[in-house]
């Protein structure tokens, strides 16, 4: 049983509570995961967002093109860039200012429009771009150009930043591509990396924004680069005008003045290379034009609110209507890019303490499901080795059945196959003797009918094929009757019988022979188990209560019941002592027996203690006029 115990416990139980160890560990990470795991649900609202609006300012773009095209098809190009500005202006509401700048030779940028004498807002835009635009001094821009060619590269970090090739020796020209962040300061040396890794990340600026989704990132990948712990993505290009446009048709480009950005579309002719055109927008026209594109999904709606910042971090578009925050600490952020500069699609969650709530709920959760799934382990394999226990003992007992059964079989048949052989032989003489001699044989003949008995009924209770044959009786009768017929055997065996009545008649509604079955098993286990004073006394009375009911007593001086077995001995094949070398004979059936006959009549058959010595069994029926007891 114990190496049984060990192999379940080794087998079972101890993988069970390593696996418990291990998810109660990891309910720790439950919070951080549910955060990481919302964390990256909004930040792909945020970068879908962030795309949409730069897809917008591309389509707005395009459409400057065809709208330059069209206005240089309807008149002459030089024509039209004198006049640019109004025209532009009148055809499109996100224009502040339209220029045209005249290309000659390498280096040389004339801008034709606006006018000096125009109004004070192009007066203004000439003050800040005059020189930039004339190609006269370099200036940091973030730009997008399309259709160019390829332009330097050098891989810095993993991303790819464009350095311009300062040949003017030989008089080549600059070249740069589409989307890259173009800075003339990198060398295009092969021993120029260190340097310029150092000089991107001193013009790299940090974000105005400091996303709670950074906690969340891996150390491994937070140690690895220390340098970008909150740093923007866009990096401005050092250069002129002539260097940036290089041989593009188009494109954006950004700069901030006053801490103010502006941004610009530009366009080159097909039919007039040498004639660029473009224009500064209206930064809040352009916003409001975006309004329709900044909402989260509708999944996420109602979880979380989306907001356009700029570079300030201020909000410019919001998603849900007097919303209120800490807009610099936005649950996760994306930068829109170089077409705004600086500016982030900003994600809020509207109810912050739910995930936290989320996280204890579902941590308390996991914790009782863990909880329970152990204890439901433990108690099953409680269960299990309790009934390993019980099946191992169950086993013992039929083991000790089988010998008690064949010691108690071989003792009577030898006395009958001894006193028969000396009756048959004629080797005894005396008349007495032999009447002696028949009566052991009959008595013999008795109990291995009796043991028989009792194993064939155990065996048709098991499968449920007993019989009774009920009628009304006396159970004073009953009792009277086996209480005689039983009484020669015990007093050639020394005992003294002696039967009491309190009442004249018990009536009862019962098999008769299985009643007195019952009694024959209670005489007989008295018998057994008296030592010293052979006396045994019977007691049939009526049991006054909530129920009144028969009941029959049978006394015995022997040893008594061990304390701890007064229902065990009711178990099958189950013995109090037992023993052979005790010499109690015995097969751990006749209570069990009792027990059940008594049982299937709505009595039942209960152990007493007796004060000083021995042994009190007592069976209870009920009564025939009474209900039958549950």
């Amino acid at each position: 049983m114990k190496k049984v115990a060990l192999v379940f416990a080794l087998a079972v139980l101890l993988p069970s509570l390593v696996l418990a160890w291990l998810a109660v560990r990891s309910l720790r990470d439950q919070q951080f995961l549910l955060e990481r795991q919302q964390s990256l649900l909004c930040q792909r609202v945020t970068d879908a967002l962030a795309q949409n609006i730069s897809d917008h300012l591309a389509q707005w773009q395009q459409e400057f093109g065809a709208q330059v095209e069209n206005l240089a098809g309807e008149k002459d190009a030089r024509e039209v860039a004198a006049q640019f500005d109004n025209q532009i202006r009148s055809a499109s509401p996100l224009v502040d200012v339209g220029f045209s700048v005249t290309l000659s030779g390498l280096t040389t940028c004339t801008i034709t429009c606006p006018l000096p004498n125009a109004g004070p807002e192009a007066q203004r835009f000439l003050v800040d771009n005059g020189s930039f635009l004339g190609n006269e001094e370099s200036a940091e821009v973030y730009w997008n150009f399309n259709n160019s060619k390829t332009a330097l590269q050098s891989k810095v970090r993993g991303n790819d930043y464009s350095s311009l090739a300062q040949n003017t020796a030989n008089n080549t020209q600059p070249q740069q591509q589409s989307g890259q962040k173009l800075d003339s300061s990198v060398p295009s040396s092969n021993n120029g990396d260190s340097w310029g890794l150092n000089n991107i990340f001193s013009k790299a600026k940090a974000r105005s924004v400091n996303p709670q989704s950074q906690n969340y990132q891996p150390q491994a990948k937070q140690a690895a680069d220390p340098q970008d712990a909150n740093l923007s993505k866009v990096i401005p290009a050092e250069a002129e005008f002539r260097q940036l446009i290089g041989d593009g048709t188009d494109g954006m480009l950004g700069r901030y003045l006053q801490n103010k950005l502006k941004l610009m579309f530009w366009h080159r002719l097909d039919s007039d290379p040498n004639l660029i055109f473009g224009a500064q927008l209206n930064l809040n026209r352009l916003v409001n034009g975006l309004r329709d594109v900044v909402l989260p999904d509708s999944v996420l709606r109602d979880e979380i609110c989306v907001a356009v910042l700029d570079d300030n971090a201020r909000p410019v578009v919001i998603s849900r209507t007097n919303f209120q925050a800490a807009w610099k600490r936005p649950f996760v952020a994306t930068e829109i890019g170089e077409a705004l500069p600086h500016w982030e699609i900003a994600a809020y969650l509207v109810n912050p303490a739910r995930l936290t709530q989320l996280a204890h709920t579902t941590t308390l959760t996991l914790s009782l499901l863990i909880a329970t799934l152990v204890l439901a382990i433990g108690i099953g394999g409680w269960l299990i080795v309790t009934d390993l226990n019980r099946q191992l003992a169950l086993a013992r007992q039929k083991t000790d059945f089988v010998s008690n059964v064949s010691h108690e079989l071989k003792t009577p048949l030898t006395s009958i196959r001894m006193f028969s052989e000396l009756l048959a032989e004629q080797r005894v003489a005396d008349p007495a003797k032999q009447t002696s001699y028949l009566q052991i044989i009959t008595a013999e003949t008795a109990r291995l009918t009796r043991l028989i008995n009792n194993v064939l009924d155990f065996s048709r209770m098991e499968r449920g094929e007993k019989k009774y044959n009920f009628r009304d009786a006396d159970l004073i009768n009953i009792v009277r009757e086996t209480v005689e017929t039983y009484r020669p055997h015990l007093e050639n065996c020394g005992f003294e019988l002696g039967f009491t009545s309190s009442v004249g008649a018990l009536p009862i509604h019962a098999d008769t022979d299985a009643i007195a079955q019952v009694i024959v098993n209670l005489i007989s286990n008295a018998e057994k188990y008296s030592d010293g004073e052979k006396k045994i006394l019977i007691e049939a009375s009526r049991r006054d209560g909530p129920l009144p009911c028969a009941e029959v007593k049978i006394l015995d001086h022997g040893p008594g019941v061990p304390r701890g077995s007064e229902e065990k001995i009711f178990e099958k094949f189950y013995r109090a002592h037992d023993c052979l070398s005790s010499g109690i004979q015995g097969s751990g059936l006749g209570l069990t027996l009792a027990r059940q006959i008594a049982r299937a009549h709505g009595g039942d058959v209960a152990y007493e203690p007796r004060e000083g010595r021995g042994s009190c069994f007592a069976l209870r029926l009920p009564l025939r006029n009474d209900p039958t007891p549950s």
